[in-house]
């Protein structure tokens, strides 16, 4: 743990009542710092309560117990200092792609030649130039998660909350938007959390991927990504992360298998 930490995350617990008589643990004593600038993957199987942790982060659900502090401010609610992408894009389907863009900027009132300048900026920064006139209809689903994180990035949040923004997408799309996001990253210096279920793409993005096991979900361990950028996925050094990361995940893979089967008979008999 840093002195230092930009988002500090304390002894954070979320229990979800799904009736009258069953709690689910989704959380259990989450202790995390994040420095200011980092990229950190939160990485596990379906069930370990990695989006959980991320919308608690993002204030869209207040923790059970313990506290969450982003710039040494507790975290009560959504704020301006962070930014969400969801997987699923959210984008507005009867205004272009200049209009989703700019929606944020002129709920805020920001004066129009401002919006202009910072939309046309972000246009080309995600090579979307061509594309303002169009509607989402009219997009591949790569070019809607570029529409998104260019409506994230015009409210300047220095937070990016991500949430498995790439999982729907095809292979070679997937890693294009990846280096995308790496580019931005490294010119924005933005502190990027980022969901995931895939070890490739944790040890191609992350300064330190965060391995979190199934419910309820706690940090089983972290690992620092210590190779240089840009990252080879076919290079031994690659795969000796990859190897170690597989193994503690597909350890808790194997923990939500068996509950399923154990659920799956209950329900049988």
């Amino acid at each position: 743990m840093t002195t230092h930490a930009y988002i500090s995350i304390r002894e954070v617990s979320q229990v979800f009542r799904e009736d009258r008589q069953q709690e689910v643990i989704a959380l259990a004593g989450i202790n995390l710092d994040i420095r200011r600038g980092e990229f950190v993957c939160l990485l596990g199987p379906s069930g370990c309560g990695k989006s959980t942790l991320l919308n608690a982060i993002a204030g869209f659900i207040p923790p059970t117990t313990g506290r969450i502090m982003v710039d040494g401010q507790v975290v009560t609610a959504p704020g301006p200092d962070r930014g969400m992408v969801f997987q699923e894009y959210a984008l507005f389907p009867w205004m272009t792609v200049e209009k989703n863009i700019a929606f944020g900027l002129e709920i805020q009132k920001t004066p129009k030649f401002q919006i202009r300048e910072k939309v046309s900026a972000l246009l080309a920064m995600l090579q979307l130039t061509e594309f303002r006139g169009r509607y989402p209809r009219d997009l591949s689903g790569g070019m809607r998660q570029r529409v998104a994180i260019a409506r994230v990035l015009a409210l300047d949040a220095p937070i990016l909350l991500m949430d498995e923004p790439f999982g729907a997408l095809d292979a070679l799309t997937r890693r294009n938007l990846q280096d995308e996001l790496l580019r931005i990253w490294a010119e924005l210096k933005k502190t990027i959390v980022f969901v995931t279920h895939s070890i490739e793409e944790s040890i191609h993005l992350a300064d330190r991927v965060v391995v979190m096991t199934y419910r309820p979900g706690t940090i089983k361990r972290e690992v620092v990504i210590t190779l240089p950028r840009e990252r080879d996925p076919g290079s031994a050094e690659f795969n000796v992360f990859a190897k170690e990361l597989a193994q503690l995940v597909m350890e808790e893979q194997y923990r939500l298998n068996q509950d399923e089967i154990r659920a799956s008979a209950a329900n049988a008999g």
